[in-house]
């Protein structure tokens, strides 16, 4: 939608920042992405991108453990979290313009010193690193093609909080941006709004104190959202616009809610949209809203109404609950769509050995709705030889008892280590990445990746082709013949094995028709037990909810 009539699309653009106080895990990744859904369900183009203020040029190399899951655009890019939670809102497939760090800001200036293109001038945070900052802020973001031009809104979150010492750069150039914007740049700031017990009151003293800081960087925001778990009175939110100099109706409420999907109708309820819209100069009363306003609400209507659950055993090493953020989200989308409430458990493979592993899998769980047992397991990914023979133990006791696996990255190589070992006969079979002598590497990394050194650079990175056989399992699951999956890793099924593995009944039903390198293997005699080589969970929508997902829930719930 080109709401302005200018010829030049630049021109018709506005900017949205949004940035946080007084605590950091406020939300506003899902706030943006919120946001975003917003605009589109009233019938904007949107753009959306996120700029941390640590040093690391990318998060590939931060442990999940401190960072939680490393998310992977489209083209190949390691990205912060946020990018999942943005895509899974938006349905924006996002690439590396979407996502910068300090570190690669930093590195993209000292390497424009280095080619002498500053033509010996002292080089300085002002105005260099801010000037690559506007610029990387206000680079195009088209959509699909650079024929539709650039986005009605571009929506940009500013990592970490107001007075972090690392941010300042950032907030600088929305400063600089601002009054060269004018109307088209409008800032969002999320503050908490906490309840102290022992007075019985909410204090909205944190809030003035960081959107005062946020004034001394010469920032005024324009809308104002708190954060708290306690409702909010309208003479606590006109305290709040008064003693922060914003409109009394451009300051928000985010409450808690029973899941983030719930937020953009709640926000829109809000009227956080038409506060934008006003501020933007364009008329929320002439813009209806679209079909997927519609269709946002009745998922959040069908997942409100979930009484039934299906229970999931999550077999990896990270016991944390935004290690595999992209893979709980796609299992709890996809079981909206089937009518069930998706909860997972975490089993360390740390733990699990040949004597333990039938009790450890088959336990039923007991949580506050009563006593479950597992319908389902995912071998999760990841990198690094910890928990991996207990991976292969858990691998071995799902397959031969023909229980719904999905395995995902490493949990497909796995698969396949287990199935050299039990089935074929190779005790030591092994991935290279774990033993660089075994015998039998049925894992292994591929000739042209040896010789490359920096970490990341061997990695096969972002979207790929998969042919799928006819037939098989994936096949009937995508009902298509040839997808795109998005992958992070560094290691490949060893083609050398692919006919020994077929002969004695895992096929390979999927491979990329450039190498030949398998994506996905399968055992045809079991119900469903699959292994891909990407990352299904990049792929899954709340709107559009992924087929592997929905294929592996399905058979769960006939287990």
């Amino acid at each position: 939608m080109n709401t302005d009539n200018t010829n030049s699309p630049s021109a018709s653009t506005r900017y949205i920042f949004v940035t946080g106080g007084v605590a950091s895990s406020l939300g506003k990744g899902v706030i943006a992405s919120t946001m975003g859904r917003l605009l589109q369900n009233r019938g904007f183009d949107i753009s959306i991108q996120k700029f941390d203020p640590y040093i690391n040029v990318d998060p590939g190399t931060l442990n999940p453990n401190e960072h939680g899951e490393c998310y992977v655009t489209i083209d190949g890019y390691e990205a912060d979290l946020d990018l999942g939670h943005y895509e899974r809102f938006t349905d924006i497939k996002t690439t590396r313009n979407n996502t910068y760090t300090t570190g690669r800001i930093y590195q993209e200036v000292i390497d424009r010193e280095r080619r002498g293109e500053y033509g010996g001038h002292t080089v300085q945070v002002v105005p260099h690193i801010t000037d690559a900052i506007k610029e990387m802020m206000l680079k195009p973001h088209p959509r699909t093609s650079p024929s539709e031009g650039e986005p009605s809104f571009v929506i940009t979150e500013i990592g970490g909080t107001v007075g972090d010492i690392e941010g300042l750069p950032f907030l600088e150039a929305i400063r600089q941006l601002k009054w060269e914007l004018g109307e088209r740049a409008i800032v969002i700031h999320l503050a908490y709004v906490p309840y102290i017990a022992a007075a019985g009151e909410l204090k909205t003293k944190p809030t003035q104190h960081s959107v005062k800081q946020l004034q001394s960087y010469g920032i005024q925001p324009d809308i104002i959202v708190l954060r708290s778990e306690h409702d909010l009175s309208e003479s606590l939110r006109r305290k709040v616009a008064n003693f922060c100099n914003v409109r009394p109706d451009c300051v928000f409420h985010s409450p808690d809610v029973p899941t983030i999907y719930a937020l953009p109708p709640r926000m829109y309820e809000e009227g956080l949209c038409d506060a934008v819209l006003r501020l933007s100069d364009i008329c929320p009363d002439s813009l209806p809203v679209t079909e997927s306003h519609d269709r946002w609400h009745r998922f959040v209507d069908m997942r409100a109404a979930l009484t039934d659950e299906l229970h999931i055993g999550m077999v990896g090493k990270y016991n944390l609950q935004d290690a595999y953020k992209s893979i709980t989200e796609s299992l709890s989308i996809a079981g909206v769509y089937l009518g069930r409430k998706v909860r997972t458990h975490f089993i360390n493979a740390e733990e699990l050995t040949a004597g333990n592993v039938a009790e450890r899998l088959t336990a039923p769980w007991v949580t506050e709705t009563g006593t479950h047992p597992l319908a389902g397991f995912v071998i999760c990914p990841g990198f690094g030889d910890r928990g991996i023979e207990g991976k292969i133990v858990a691998a071995r006791y799902l397959r031969e008892h023909n229980l719904p696996t999905l395995g995902i990255c490493l949990g497909m190589q796995i698969m396949a280590i287990e199935f050299a070992r039990t089935v074929l006969g190779h005790a030591e079979a092994n991935s290279t990445e774990f033993n660089r002598t075994t015998p039998h590497p049925v894992i292994d990394m591929m000739e042209e990746q040896k010789h490359i050194a920096k970490l990341g650079g061997t990695m096969r990175l972002g979207g790929y082709d998969c042919e799928l056989a006819p037939g098989s399992l994936a096949h009937t699951v995508y009902a298509s013949e040839r997808i795109v999956e998005r992958h992070r890793h560094r290691y490949e099924l060893n083609n050398d094995y692919a006919e020994a593995l077929t002969a004695k009944g895992m096929n390979i039903s999927g491979r990329n028709p450039q190498t030949g390198l398998a994506e996905i293997i399968e055992v045809p005699a079991n119900r469903f037990y699959l292994g891909t080589q990407f990352h299904p969970e990049y792929g899954s929508t709340v709107l559009n909810p992924h087929p592997l997902f929905l294929g592996f829930l399905k058979a769960a719930l006939n287990a």
